[in-house]
This record gives structure tokens, C-alpha cells and sequence, in this order.
């Protein structure tokens, strides 16, 4: 059985100045992977079902996929400092999301029903950030929840985490009231 519990966040100054940074720079990451998989689909499409014996085919372009944006990010962290700053697992779960939502797109989910076009996030439209490592037991103590290179975040435990479960992921959420943490309980027994 899987799971959600979302819990506030009493951050520092110092905190949210350093999430809000990461967010933008998850944002312009998603909007620069995207813009790379329009760049193929619109290099490579065919508007026309047939074309005419003699024409000119341009050269077709390798798809952007999750690998190869994911060894891409090698470069992207050379090229802007900043960006070593945000854990791999964080940028590789924006690689992620564009993944999704682009083949959502081009193929549908599961029952063939398609999404509409993707959208480039805008400013301040991209609101939340995934540490898709497995938090352990021992990274909360009391009211502190410990995540990688942000350190230890004030979180206020309305509700104890239940006895069995493990701590899958975790995910930082900004809304209009404040931060809040989603943490991403399993049980495999149930």
C-alpha cells in the first residue's frame, strides 16, 4: 500500500531563499529539455501522408529521451555552476517530468487518451521539487526532517509517521500559505 503524508515546514530565511533558487533553476531545466524535445518533433514530423518522388529529406535528428538528457546534465553542471549546488536525483526527476508529460502527449496514457500540448513553466509556475532517494528512518529526529545539501528542515508533525512504513520519497511543495513537505509512505506487507 502506498500512501501520502504532507506536513508544514518552518523554515529559515537562509532555506527558502535556497528552495526558491532550486526551483527556478528546476524550472529553466525543464523548460530547456522541453524546448529540446520540440526542436525534434518539429524537425522530424510530416505534416503530408505522402510525399513526391523526388525531395529533399533532411537529415533526421537522435530523440532527446530520458538517458540521454540525463548524461546531459554532466555538461549543464560544467557549463553553470549553480546547478552543483542541486542534488542528481532532483534534476534527474525534472528529466523525468518532461519525460511524462511529452510522451502524454505524442502517445497517450494507458487507456490511448492523449494530454494536450505541454506548456513551458513561467515564471514562479513550477512549485515543487522531488528528492526521489528513500529517506531513512534515522534522517527525522523529533521535529526535524534531514534532506540532502539543505540539511536539517523544521517540520511540525501533526501526525506521527505509522509503524511500518517506509519512507519512499520525499517532496517540497510551495503554496500560498507556506512550505509543506509530501512524504511518500509504502507498506508492503498491506
Amino acid at each position: 500500500m502506498r500512501t501520502a503524508y504532507q506536513y508544514r515546514l518552518r523554515l529559515t530565511r537562509v532555506q527558502q531563499s535556497t528552495i526558491d533558487m532550486w526551483m527556478e533553476l528546476c524550472r529553466r531545466q525543464y523548460n530547456y529539455r522541453l524546448g529540446e524535445r520540440f526542436n525534434w518533433w518539429e524537425h522530424n514530423r510530416c505534416d503530408i501522408n505522402s510525399c513526391p518522388l523526388i525531395c529533399h529529406l533532411p537529415e533526421l535528428k537522435n530523440r532527446p529521451d530520458l538517458y540521454s538528457q540525463k548524461r546531459d546534465l554532466v555538461n549543464t553542471k560544467q557549463l553553470f555552476s549553480e546547478y552543483k549546488e542541486i542534488p542528481s536525483h532532483t534534476l534527474q526527476d525534472v528529466i523525468a517530468r518532461v519525460e511524462r508529460t511529452f510522451d502524454r502527449w505524442l502517445k497517450g496514457d494507458s487507456n490511448g487518451k492523449r494530454s494536450g500540448k505541454p506548456r513551458f513553466k513561467g515564471q514562479g509556475r513550477y512549485r515543487s521539487i522531488a528528492f526521489p532517494d528513500p529517506v531513512k528512518p534515522e534522517h527525522i529526529k523529533g521535529n526535524l526532517i534531514q534532506l540532502p545539501k539543505i540539511g536539517k528542515l523544521k517540520v511540525i508533525l501533526h501526525r506521527p509517521i505509522p509503524d511500518g512504513f517506509n519512507i519512499k520519497t520525499a517532496a517540497i511543495v510551495k503554496k500560498a500559505d507556506g512550505y509543506y513537505i509530501t512524504l511518500s509512505l509504502q507498506d508492503s506487507s498491506v
